[in-house]
């Protein structure tokens, strides 16, 4: 006997192989976004299988963002377009299980953000341009409450600029995954005030450097400003792996 060591097998059950084909037809380009499944019915006569692992399956298919199902509905469930929900749950889960720190979510941030302003000083136009800036003065006039809706302005724009669809995607889950985990520290802040000026003030360097096309510089200034907002809610020994960015 050699010394491998065999695990159990599992028993796959019949609607785990119904969401696989259809994921495959998605991913291959067989069913395209807008495109319709088959009738439950249908889908029953294809796969010969029951109602109940037909309908089971769509659950699971419409959990993962990959179709629209309605009750009633004749026609078979929608393909919808690719969304980003499916990437922002698994992340937030990471987060929620403590596999990634805050400070690890932050590190992320520095980077992604840093490289896309990189890109966005080659491509930006002057609408982009005008567009941050709207989102920069939306910022100063904001209250409490508007002022995290016009910062995540800025950083669509910036992430529309750099023209890198992934960048993009993984930027607004990120960013999604970091405020719902310390929203609630930031807005309880002491210094909450001079931190969101010292964010505008640095939003405005960013347009600046974007519009000389300094692509380093606007990178240097956006890792310090996330580094600014954040470091002061992570641990010190988080804090240092972040300094690093910096350097």
């Amino acid at each position: 006997m050699g010394g491998a060591r065999f695990e159990p097998v599992r028993a796959v059950r019949a609607y785990e192989r119904v969401v696989e084909q259809i994921e495959e037809a998605v991913e291959s380009g067989a069913l395209s976004p807008g495109a319709r499944l088959p009738s439950e019915r249908e889908l029953m006569t294809q796969f010969s299988v029951s109602r109940s692992t037909v309908r089971e399956a769509l659950r699971v298919l419409q959990a993962r963002g990959l179709v629209r199902s309605r009750p009633g509905d004749p026609n078979g469930a929608e393909v919808l377009a690719f969304s980003p929900v499916a990437l922002q749950k698994s992340m937030t889960t990471l987060a929620r299980v403590s596999e990634l720190s805050l400070g690890e979510l932050v590190q992320f941030r520095m980077v992604l953000d840093a490289a896309a302003v990189l890109l966005a000083a080659r491509q930006r136009t002057e609408e982009h341009l005008a567009e941050m800036t709207a989102a920069v003065e939306a910022m100063r006039s904001a209250g409490g409450d508007g002022f995290g809706a016009a910062d995540v302005a800025f950083h669509d724009a910036i992430a529309r600029a750099c023209g890198n669809k992934l960048i993009q995607v993984c930027t607004d889950v990120v960013r999604a995954v970091v405020v719902g985990l310390i929203e609630d520290r930031i807005a309880r802040a002491p210094d909450r005030e001079a931190l969101m000026l010292r964010s505008i003030a640095h939003h405005e360097d960013v347009i600046a450097a974007l519009r000389a096309g300094d692509g380093p510089l606007a990178a240097r200034l956006t890792r310090q400003s996330m580094y600014d907002y954040y470091a002061g809610h992570l641990p010190a020994e988080e804090r240092a792996a972040l300094r690093a960015l910096l350097e």
